[in-house]
């Protein structure tokens, strides 16, 4: 007869995958706090107090998953670099095999490029964490923080964004690839939808909204396209 003593424990393991758990979920809760206020105050005007606080955790805490606040900056970082990596990488993917395709015809093309416009309008605007993302890079660009997410980003899906879009374009317009003023009408095509994102109060009481929600969003990328077909035709005859 086995003895008791002789039988595996489980509880143990259970409370540990349950302690795991519990962390991820904490510094998950501490990442998402932290966002919001780097990108209310920036990086020098949030304390790690302050942000312990408002996660409803002590300074040890935080300190053991983040050891200080660059540590903490710099998983928010990776955080908003991993989402966009998460949500483009699926459309680079099928645009990728659209630009492989001889065959593929101006129509399909074009398609393609207004699903890059489609994830990106929906990246900038249909997050609830969307306005802190916007603002956390926004301080990054203008050195108000220690600039590591655009080498996150360069590290992960934004040059393949970058250069299918440019292909896309080059191909529907008959452009060469080398062609000079191809990147700047990439930017500004792709810009028409971020602008949303940057003047968010102003722009929905002009239109009249109270909220950048599915129906809006929807109608901005419908415009989008539109405004997309117009001007890459006409660059089909420059």
């Amino acid at each position: 007869m086995t003895d008791a003593s002789d039988r595996p424990a489980r509880s143990p393991r259970h409370r540990a995958e349950a302690s795991y758990a519990r962390g991820e979920e904490t510094r998950r809760r501490i990442i998402e706090v932290a966002m919001r206020l780097f990108a209310e105050r920036g990086f020098e005007g949030a304390s790690t107090r302050e942000i312990a606080k408002a996660a409803g955790v002590n300074a040890p805490a935080l300190q053991y998953y983040f050891d200080n606040k660059e540590g903490v900056y710099r998983a928010c970082a990776e955080y908003i670099a991993e989402s966009s990596r998460a949500h483009f990488a699926p459309v680079v993917a099928r645009t990728e095999a659209v630009l492989e395709d001889p065959a593929a015809t101006p129509e399909q093309v074009f398609g393609a490029f207004g699903d890059m416009l489609d994830a990106l309008t929906d990246f900038q605007l249909l997050p609830d964490d969307a306005e802190y993302r916007r603002l956390f890079i926004a301080h990054e660009q203008v050195g108000h923080a220690p600039g590591v997410l655009f080498a996150l980003f360069d590290s992960t899906v934004r040059p393949r964004m970058g250069e299918v879009s440019a292909r896309l374009v080059a191909r529907y317009c008959g452009l060469r690839p080398t062609d000079p003023m191809l990147p700047m009408r990439v930017m500004m095509l792709c810009g028409q939808v971020m602008v949303f994102s940057l003047g968010k109060r102003t722009l929905l009481s002009k239109l009249g909204w109270d909220q950048f929600g599915p129906d809006e969003v929807t109608k901005i990328k419908r415009a989008a396209r539109d405004h997309a077909r117009v001007l890459m035709d006409s660059w089909k005859q420059s």
